[in-house]
């Protein structure tokens, strides 16, 4: 075999071919360094004296589906200059790895398609290597996001376990990239972003989250020139929530069992968007007669209706009058949920009308956390905890079937 296959084929250059053999379905290619190419791997200095050799075997590419090896005696030199011994470096691998660069890149290729088992199984190497090459990976590319240039950022808690467990998840929007995953859910769970911002100087220009208090504050101390903007989708469903919980009320304070009968199976039909009602089924003349049957539920859901409008004005100014003109409305009904809902988004008008200067919500991110819980569930699930969130800062560069 030549010098020159060894460099097109398994990517090794700067070294030459010996020999070969065949041991255990596998096939071994010894190569050696020319002493005129010993270096110093301190120094580069090449004033250098052979002090031993270590035999060591590195994986490479395959060949023929059939597992491939090089078999290279690492030389140990004493340099003249630096009157030390050391190892000289391997134009290869890396330093401690037992595989090759070429090896590394065909891993990460399978990856993108297939699973760490399937590929482990398909190389006939260990779980554990293919998982260190992917942290490997992940960690030069996505473990330290530049925050620098971050202008509008999402932010919102994700479940990815039993008992309460969550990630607090930023998304940069004009990006799309997960530029943190902090442990847990709350104040305490960006304390380090704050920390990584404030020493990348960045400018956030706007950040979109719930109507949390937690966020409010934590937004408020850290970036206070930053515009809030408290995201739409989840002032509709505190809303579609109380009303919810609401038509549950009116069914167990029903007095009969032709209104109980009406009322049963309305829930979905009350969350619906008109438009999206199915006729086929008489989806409309099923919650027609429900709200006949119930005028303090006919208000509930027509208000329902009404609160999206504040998101689709011309300007602030007039989504201001129709916001006003709502909170009027529903505290003129004298319903006790309509009203605590009113006084809560009162309290927030200011970030749901700052929608109008950066029309910006958590939808982006809404749709990162149902990736994550895709890449999660064909996963069966992360042991490493650390390995999992290096997997959702670069999520965002997912082309092909989500893998584990």
């Amino acid at each position: 075999m030549s010098t020159s296959l060894l460099y097109h084929r398994f990517g090794i250059r700067g070294y030459t071919y010996c020999s070969q053999h065949f041991a255990k379905g596998c096939t071994f290619f010894r190569i050696e360094q020319p002493r005129e190419h010993l270096r110093c791997s301190q120094c580069g200095s090449p004033a250098v004296w052979i002090h031993g050799r270590t035999e060591r075997i590195f994986r490479t590419l395959p060949i023929g589906g059939q597992p491939t090896g090089i078999v290279f005696e690492v030389p140990r030199v004493c340099c003249l200059r630096c009157h030390a011994v050391r190892q000289v470096k391997l134009g290869f691998a890396d330093p401690k790895k037992h595989y090759t660069r070429s090896f590394e890149r065909y891993v990460l290729e399978l990856s993108r398609l297939m699973t760490i088992k399937d590929v482990a199984e398909h190389l006939r190497v260990s779980w554990d290597t293919i998982k260190d090459i992917q942290v490997k990976n992940l960690q030069r590319r996505f473990g330290k996001p530049n925050l620098r240039q971050l202008k509008q950022i999402a932010i919102d808690e994700i479940a990815v376990g039993k008992g309460h467990r969550y990630l607090t998840v930023v998304l940069d929007l004009l990006t799309g990239a997960v530029v943190f995953v902090g442990d847990g859910k709350g104040v305490a769970a960006l304390e380090i972003f704050w920390k990584r911002l404030r020493r990348a100087r960045a400018k956030i220009k706007a950040v979109a989250t719930d109507l949390s208090a937690a966020y409010l504050r934590a937004v408020r101390d850290h970036i206070p020139q930053a515009v809030h903007v408290f995201d739409r989708f989840h002032v509709v469903k505190l809303f579609n929530d109380k009303l919810s919980a609401f038509r549950r009320q009116l069914y167990h304070a029903a007095r009969s069992d032709r209104d109980r009968r009406i009322l049963k199976g309305t829930r979905w039909l009350l969350l619906k968007n008109p438009e999206n009602l199915d006729e086929g089924r008489d989806e409309s003349e099923r919650l027609l007669e429900a709200l006949r049957l119930n005028q303090p539920l006919a208000i509930a859901y027509y208000l329902k209706e009404d609160l999206r409008q504040i998101w689709s004005q011309a300007d602030k100014r007039t989504a201001r009058r129709v916001l006003r003109d709502w909170l009027a409305r529903a505290r003129a009904s004298g319903m006790r949920m309509l009203i605590q809902f009113a006084d809560t988004l009162e309290q927030h008008q200011e970030g749901v009308l700052n929608y109008y200067d950066y029309k910006i919500s958590t939808g982006p991110l809404e749709g990162t956390n149902t990736k994550i819980q895709l890449m999660k569930r064909q996963a069966y699930g992360f042991r490493d905890h650390a390995f999992f969130k290096l997997k959702i800062l670069g999520i965002h560069e997912t082309k092909h079937a989500l893998v584990g």
